[in-house]
């Protein structure tokens, strides 16, 4: 593999090419009209313009990516995360078209890509279940009698979609139907397909991931967990590996069973597993997420393995260079992702110039970024600026750490999601690792955290930020990816 395209924009892109410069691949940019002038499109050894800024006629042109892939003589397509990522047909084109698609194959991502279908396929591996049904419920009389078997309160899920889009928490039988509408109504608009499913509502869940990697040689291993409960509109915002509550015996297990979800559909490449694990630390199968995730970084640091790499080598035929035993948890990192978006006011999009931006050093935190100070942030795309890691031997010296990451983190022109960042890590709940995914609706009132005296610190911090607060993504050292070399010396 000579050449690779990578079908994507921004942090994610520039981070596929800093490994494949480093593995001596050339790369292909592809870019938007919105995104001529963005760090990713310069660093690439070549570029092409899709089209006009709306995703829809640029990022999400599939053949005209692979034509683009043909006439430049592309062997392989990486697709990074959201857009074609998750599109099985894209990944089915990329293979027929004789190019090699960096991910698993389209059938893994067609049953992963549905619940309902993702179920359907692990029941038989020994997967543990939330309490619920496995079929699409569309009768509402056969969906109370359903409910009321499972027991209040229970989830309605959209069986297509995530990012909790047509997802309802219905708590009592009288307001089952009005929930049901909205959660199929929702599903419908979002997904194009209004299928729904009810299962169990779980109370006071942690949202634990474990990161797979599996070869066309028949190894299939799991690098650990990643802790993602500090969300905000079920997408996550802080991300932290290992879990602060995970024994080892719970974290071999979960490992195991994930790993047999990923050979329930002969999985190829890097993927997540996701379960909700309860306040007993019972766990429960989620979904698989067929691609690299956002907070792959906080991973790569406590396991020392590029994932970007491995997936190349992977795509390329190659077996992997370890085993399981091979792997072992070093350190703590901790992620924050950094949007433009007001914590301030129910994290709404916060669109504008980046007048200011200055980022922490590499001695401090590794920053995947995709954007420059004086650039402006699209409406169009996903509101994250970039992300911000940081590692240490401790999780206690991992949270002062990004606290200080934060201060020395200056954005202006943007409101963005660093305030919050330093209100999560100077938070007890969180600081002593009692939390769940309702971290932000149970503790993060923007009034009282402005006010509340014990929560001095990180109110200053944040209000230093806010208004002002900007983000922007610089390219990290181009030529030389510190974060990889730091934490390879450890």
């Amino acid at each position: 593999m000579k050449k690779i395209l990578i079908a994507n924009r921004g942090e994610i892109a520039l981070r596929i090419m800093r490994t494949a410069k480093k593995m001596g691949i050339a790369t292909v940019a592809v870019y938007s009209e919105a995104d001529r002038h963005a760090p990713h499109v310069r660093y690439a050894d070549e570029a092409v313009l899709l089209g006009p800024a709306p995703s829809n006629q640029s990022y999400l042109l599939g053949d005209k990516i692979i034509e683009f892939s043909k006439q430049l003589g592309v062997d392989g397509i990486h697709p990074g995360y959201g857009f074609l990522s998750e599109n099985a047909g894209f990944a089915k084109q990329v293979s027929d078209a004789g190019i090699t698609f960096i991910g698993p194959n389209a059938h893994a991502i067609e049953v992963m890509g549905s619940k309902l279908a993702a179920k359907d396929t692990v029941k038989a591996y020994d997967i543990p279940m939330v309490p619920g049904v496995d079929e699409a419920i569309t009768d509402i009389g056969e969906a109370k009698t359903i409910a009321k078997t499972i027991g209040y309160p229970i989830l309605i899920k959209a069986s297509a979609g995530g990012g909790g889009k047509g997802m309802r928490i219905v708590e009592q039988e009288s307001d089952f139907e009005s929930q049901m509408d909205r959660a199929v109504s929702e599903a419908m608009s979002a997904f194009g397909d209004g299928a729904v499913f009810i299962e169990k509502y779980v109370k006071s869940p942690r949202h634990i991931e474990i990161q797979v990697l599996a070869d066309s040689h028949g190894n299939t291993v799991h690098l650990f967990e990643r802790e993602c409960s500090v969300q905000r509109r079920h997408q996550k915002v802080v991300e932290e590996a290992p879990s602060a509550v995970l024994t080892p015996a719970l974290r071999e297990e979960m490992g195991a069973a994930a790993v047999r979800v990923a050979q329930s559909c002969q999985y190829l490449g890097a993927g997540t597993v996701e379960f909700l694990l309860d306040d007993q630390l019972n766990f429960y199968f989620l979904e698989m997420n067929t691609r690299l995730q956002v907070e792959h970084p906080v991973t790569e640091l406590i396991t020392g393995v590029d994932l970007v790499e491995e997936q190349i080598k992977i795509a390329r035929g190659e077996a992997l260079s370890f085993t399981q035993e091979d792997l072992r948890i070093k350190g703590h990192a901790l992620e924050l992702r950094v949007y433009a978006e007001d914590p301030y006011n129910q994290f709404l999009p916060s669109v504008g110039t980046l007048e200011k931006y200055q980022k922490p050093g590499p001695e401090l935190a590794r920053v995947d970024d995709g954007y420059e100070e004086g650039m402006e942030i699209p409406i169009y795309y996903d509101p994250m600026i970039a992300k911000l890691i940081v590692y240490a031997d401790t999780r206690k010296e991992a949270i002062d750490k990004m606290k200080e990451a934060i201060n020395h983190y200056h954005i202006e022109g943007i409101a963005t999601t660093l305030p919050f960042g330093a209100f999560t890590c100077s938070h007890e709940a969180f600081v002593s690792g009692h939390f769940d995914t309702h971290f932000v609706k149970d503790y993060f009132n923007p009034e009282e955290v402005q006010s509340d005296p014990v929560e001095k610190i990180a109110a200053l911090a944040a209000l230093k930020f806010h208004l002002q607060d900007k983000e922007k993504i610089a390219v990290a050292d181009q030529e030389k990816p510190e974060w990889h070399a730091k934490r390879s010396s450890n």
